[in-house]
């Protein structure tokens, strides 16, 4: 199967305005379909396999809208959360870890296969939408919404609105370097970016199975290395505990440059509690605090860290919110 890329979208003609709206995530390992009312009600939610295939993942994304027109309607605009961004330069995409979306016009190619626009954001930006929007964020003025998962993404939200940027990259805090970083952390891991010591290197699931297994030698899921430590474990408790040391890092220099209000956390790792309680308590020492290394830093910043409401649902969720209501 092959798209023409040049192709413009094919709508059928508008039907009567629906009560809900369609979006989709497309994850690196599954993706996702829901309906929501306005009010944010779920109608319909189901996911699937996404498969590695270009041609296979328009393939999948268009079946599951389909299903969702059958059950409930057909929908005039679909959202679609995805790795990765389309450059504006280009309207191709651009960043994704599932690289076989780089290089693609995937919105047009969307839009052909459903016969209808759609409406491409990158993932972490509709996840921060989501929690800013009905979420653990509500009714913030700042949020940055933070996916700490296979890779380490990032979203903006001001006053309700997404902030993009003029190149698509705002929020990208994943593709920056380690701050305050050690001599032994330079030059850190290779990232699939093709730099070296990027933010997601350490920071993802693997940096976490990856430094236990320096430690230990035991080669462990990111979950399995945390369930250890909490059983004192001393390999897995060190890996663990500059795991955080890392994260409170990494975000001292988003509230140093953004100054959120709330930070949300969301992906697999967003499930160890020992991070809302050790990272806020940490990032003060990183973070720019009138008074210097010497000041007290037991509450210094009031910006909240707090779980996802939605959990791995929120991304799906934002993707629906792209959709006017």
């Amino acid at each position: 199967m092959e798209f023409d890329p040049t192709a413009p979208a094919r709508p059928e003609p508008a039907a009567e305005a629906r009560p809900f709206r369609v979006g989709v995530d497309l994850g690196g390992t599954k993706t996702e379909v829901v309906a929501l009312t306005r009010d944010g009600t779920e109608l319909v939610r189901r996911r699937v396999a996404t498969p590695s295939d270009y041609d296979a993942i328009v393939l999948t994304v268009r079946d599951l809208v389909a299903s969702v027109d059958a059950e409930l309607g057909r929908c005039d605009v679909v959202g679609l959360g995805t790795p990765g961004s389309l450059r504006p330069a280009t309207g191709r995409m651009q960043n994704a870890n599932t690289t076989a979306l780089n290089g693609r016009p995937l919105d047009l190619d969307l839009a052909h296969a459903l016969g209808r626009p759609v409406l491409l954001e990158n993932d972490a930006n509709c996840f921060a939408l989501s929690e800013a929007t009905d979420g653990a964020a509500r009714g913030a003025s700042s949020v940055f919404g933070v996916i700490l998962g296979t890779g380490v993404g990032g979203g903006l939200v001001l006053g309700g609105h997404l902030v993009r940027g003029p190149n698509a990259l705002a929020g990208e805090w994943g593709h920056n370097p380690l701050p305050w970083s050690t001599a032994w952390e330079r030059p850190g891991p290779a990232c699939y970016c093709g730099k070296r010591g990027c933010i997601e290197t350490w920071l993802s699931g693997s940096g976490l199975t990856r430094e236990m297994l320096l430690r230990s030698g035991h080669d462990l899921a990111a979950h399995e290395v945390a369930t250890l430590a909490g059983r004192g474990d001393p390999d897995a408790q060190a890996a663990l505990d500059l795991y955080i040391d890392r994260l409170a890092r990494a975000l001292a220099t988003v509230i140093n440059v953004v100054d959120p209000e709330v930070i949300v956390l969301g992906g697999g790792l967003s499930n160890l509690e020992v991070l809302y309680r050790e990272v806020p308590r940490r990032w003060s020492h990183w973070a720019f605090v009138a008074g210097g290394p010497s000041a007290p830093r037991e509450g210094a910043l009031v910006t909240r860290l707090v779980r996802a409401r939605w959990g791995d649902s929120s991304g799906v969720r934002g993707a629906a919110r792209l959709v006017a209501p």
